[in-house]
């Protein structure tokens, strides 16, 4: 795999670059074939239906808060604890659709986006209504492959012992 572009280098005798797989849609991404639309879809529904669920059991977790009675200070920094997470970590994984994510900050924020999840979860559903999840990305990067490739393979036309020496 390039560091570069994030593409995969074919093997000898191939046509070029291969686009990097995206989780749920593997290369359709590239022709918008194979059920594309289908697993957009299903994406979609399974992100929200996952936020919606999390959702759910933030709410059973509140409740508890409530039965033990632990006094509306603490209750309050919880809410607001998961709310400020959940929009960060919306952020977080929205920008990460257009650009790498940093290694070392990515692991830096762990705890933050796993607090998070539902932010991610839901910026996963918003971004898949458009288009899969990270496509814009990989789009850029594969045509970048695929332009330097067609460079290199232009500029390396033809045997060079066929040509004559002046």
């Amino acid at each position: 795999m390039s560091d570069d572009t994030g593409t995969q280098e074919t093997p000898a005798g191939s046509t070029g670059p291969r686009p990097e797989p995206i989780r749920f849609f593997g290369t359709t991404w590239v022709e918008h074939d194979n059920g594309y639309a289908a697993r957009r879809t299903a994406v979609a529904v399974g992100s929200l239906t996952a936020a919606a669920a999390s959702c759910l059991v933030l709410r059973l977790a509140y409740q508890g808060l409530q039965i033990a009675a632990i006094g509306g200070f603490v209750t309050l920094l919880m809410v607001v604890m998961f709310a400020i997470c959940s929009a960060m970590a919306f952020r977080h994984t929205w920008d990460g659709f257009t650009r790498r994510p940093d290694p070392d900050r990515q692991a830096s924020l762990r705890g933050l986006l796993t607090i998070g999840f539902v932010g991610s979860l839901l910026a996963y559903f918003f971004r898949s209504l458009t288009e899969a999840p990270g496509e814009r990305l990989h789009r850029e990067e594969y045509e970048e492959a695929r332009k330097q490739y067609e460079k290199r393979t232009t500029r390396r036309s033809g045997n060079p012992k066929n040509r004559r020496r002046a």
